[in-house]
């Protein structure tokens, strides 16, 4: 579960101070699927960082499990994103020299995991996705809406207790959009994620559970009567 109090973030912009985030309070239980909507520089994609230990707040606590994110060291939140946060990107952020297994294998090498082991489950992870066949291929060499199958396939092979997915569908097309938002939805059930998406997608917005809304840094959290 994640427990945010009170959590602030300010950047400084030439003379001016610009409030990311506002005295945000949120409660994320596990195993909720929420997205987070707003304008351009409302703070969202600042949000997902700070829920994901990329980035630690001006002020306030983001709690994970009972752990602070904010006051651990360098080297405990390296662990903590390393064995329980997936990440999903826009961009898809895939080393394009290595093979789909070879990506989806570097989420696991920072968990000591073996060779044999490491390719075993990367493999399984890119099945998962519906890759199985192109385990070999460069991301050169696969479409958009592939390379994203490869990143997602990174970010559950270590088995993570959290998804976090910031615009995962913003660079593909209709059709493919809505092949990719199953196969995270059907992850999410099948392992019990704490499933948290950014999107500017209204349609995808209106599927989702609960749906918090950031504008200047201040959130609202309403529940979808659709869904």
């Amino acid at each position: 579960m994640y427990e945010l109090s009170n959590v602030t973030k300010r950047y400084t912009r030439g003379k001016d101070t610009v409030h990311a985030l506002d005295g945000i309070d949120l409660t994320i239980p596990d195993g909720d699927r929420l997205v987070i909507q707003g304008p351009t520089g409302g703070g969202k994609s600042t949000l997902l960082q700070m829920l994901g230990g990329l980035d630690r707040p001006t002020a306030g606590e983001v709690v994970l499990d009972g752990t602070d994110l904010a006051r651990l060291s360098e080297a405990r939140l390296t662990r903590v994103r390393s064995e329980s946060i997936g990440f999903v990107f826009q961009s898809f952020n895939l080393i394009p020299t290595l093979t789909a297994q070879e990506n989806v294998e570097t989420a696991l090498v920072p968990l000591g995991i073996k060779v044999k082991e490491r390719r075993e489950l990367a493999a399984e992870a890119l099945e998962s996705v519906g890759l199985g066949e192109r385990l070999g291929h460069l991301p050169g060499e696969m479409s958009g809406g592939q390379q994203q199958r490869v990143a997602i396939a990174r970010a559950v092979v270590k088995k993570p207790k959290v998804l976090l997915a910031d615009e995962p569908t913003g660079n593909l097309d209709e059709g493919t959009r809505d092949e990719i938002m199953d196969v995270l939805e059907r992850l999410w059930k099948e392992h019990g994620l704490t499933f948290v998406m950014v999107t500017h997608d209204s349609t995808l917005a209106k599927k989702a559970p609960r749906l918090a809304t950031l504008r200047q840094g201040r959130i609202t959290v309403k529940e979808n009567a659709a869904t």
